[in-house]
């Protein structure tokens, strides 16, 4: 930075700045995900019939699961673009679990839980979104 150049006369960097309102509604959707992880990760703690040891490897990997859910929802409530990666492979990665409740014939939770997945992945790959991350409206804003 040159001594005569002021901080606010420099373009945004890539993909900072507050997020548009489709990355914060898909950030709710993903801390909400979170959140139910780190429930059913305390269900299969106190809940195993075994005991809590029983099942202790299954709830430390929704409480790992839960956990990233939760820190990827916080860093795009606060405008960081690189969260949205994890949230979107997060989004696919529960595209399995979709299938597998659909075809274990529980149609509500698994349409629900369609509904949710697909619409949290189109608004983290929306226009918008992409435009964000990539820092284009921050770059137009600072011509």
């Amino acid at each position: 930075m040159t001594p005569d150049a002021r901080p606010e006369d420099l373009p945004a960097p890539q993909g900072e700045g507050p997020p548009p309102r489709p990355v914060q509604v898909a950030a709710g959707i993903v801390g909400a995900e979170g959140l139910l992880s780190l429930v059913v990760a305390g269900v299969f703690a106190v809940a195993s019939e075994g005991g809590v040891g029983a099942r202790i490897g299954e709830a430390s990997y929704f409480v790992i699961i839960g956990a990233a859910l939760v820190f990827c929802a916080a860093a795009l409530f606060r405008g960081r673009s690189g969260a949205r990666t994890p949230a979107i492979v997060a989004q696919l990665l529960l595209v399995p679990v979709v299938y597998s409740t659909l075809s274990s014939g529980q149609l509500l939770i698994g349409i629900a839980a369609l509904v949710v997945v697909v619409g949290t992945f189109l608004l983290l790959v929306s226009e918008p979104a992409r435009r964000w991350s990539m820092g284009i409206d921050q770059r137009r804003r600072g011509d």
